[in-house]
């Protein structure tokens, strides 16, 4: 039994390592990727701006002077004004804050949801397994925009609404992606050792099966911030979105639709500030997508070995 034991702990410790290298194998690949690169780069300064940028900003987010109303660029007003006068910049900064507000707690909500209700399907099988997937796909049944459409139009804008509105149909992908994390891992030889050595099916799940999957969960996690991202703009832009005091993008846009002749910069801005948010998580989610293929891993390897050589 003590003989037992000590290989089911073994193969255990050699799982653990094995995941470690391929860790840090993979954080060296994705190091050597320019998409990451840029990606990680325009991420940081966009969340850098977005919480310290409207403290240091010398312009008042909300106050109009009509002197400078439809403003062109200055060195004063980097961006331009609005309609009333406000700066272009300054409310652009602002934006970002909603918009990483929203993503960031959408991806969250539909992590905490589908992430459990596949781990629990796939580990336990049979008829609530069946029951989870059935659920999930009539989900994936409606369009992801249309879903949050009618979700934000039966219960009015708020941030708790635009977040489950856009969560709601992000939870099939984790729950679908966790549940076959988790029946490819749940019979590898180290998880047998853990029920060996007596640890409790939760524990195996939370301790052993999750951390292993992982990679292909950070990958969603950044495609979809880029998804609410859009999802949220594009609420905001048909006037679903949050109200004052919120500032979005997508309202910004809208809002500068009826001076597109004579101040084009006030859906420019905007948009290219929205565009390059999405292209940063784009960027780095392709990135770790193709590192996590193990085709991609081996040859990328290769290459890496022969630059050394």
């Amino acid at each position: 039994m003590k003989a037992q034991t000590a290989d089911d702990s073994a193969s255990f410790e050699r799982q653990a390592a094995r995941s470690s290298t391929v860790t840090r194998s993979v954080i060296a690949l994705v190091g050597s990727d320019r998409r990451f690169i840029v990606g990680g780069m325009l991420l940081i300064l966009y969340i850098l701006i977005s919480l310290i940028g409207p403290s240091i900003s010398p312009h008042d987010l909300n106050a109009p002077n009509l002197d400078v109303r439809l403003g062109a660029p200055t060195a004063t007003h980097w961006l331009g004004t609005d309609r009333i006068g406000r700066d272009v910049l300054t409310r652009i900064i602002a934006g970002s804050q909603v918009s990483l507000e929203v993503a960031a707690g959408a991806v969250l909500m539909a992590l905490m949801i589908g992430a459990p209700l596949g781990a629990l399907g796939s580990y336990v099988g049979g008829k609530i397994d069946a029951l989870v997937q059935r659920v999930m796909e009539g989900i994936m049944a409606f369009p992801s925009l249309v879903l949050a459409l009618a979700l934000v139009a039966l219960a009015g804008p708020s941030v708790v609404i635009l977040w489950f509105a856009i969560a709601f149909s992000s939870i099939p992908r984790y729950a679908r992606l966790v549940r076959s994390g988790v029946l490819t891992q749940k019979e590898r030889e180290y998880v047998q050792a853990a029920r060996a050595m007596g640890q409790s099916p939760l524990r195996i799940l939370i301790k052993q099966i999750l951390p292993n999957i992982m990679a292909p969960i950070a990958v969603q996690i950044t495609l979809d911030f880029a998804r609410s991202i859009s999802v949220e703009a594009s609420l905001s832009y048909l006037g679903l979105g949050l109200s004052v005091p919120y500032i979005s993008w997508g309202t910004m846009i809208r809002d500068a639709q009826d001076f597109l002749e004579v101040a084009p910069w006030l859906a420019i801005f905007p948009g290219l500030a929205l565009a390059g948010f999405i292209l940063a998580f784009t960027m780095v989610g392709d990135a770790l997508r193709d590192r996590m293929d193990p085709r991609m891993r081996m040859s990328l390897s290769r290459q890496l070995r022969s630059r050394n050589e």
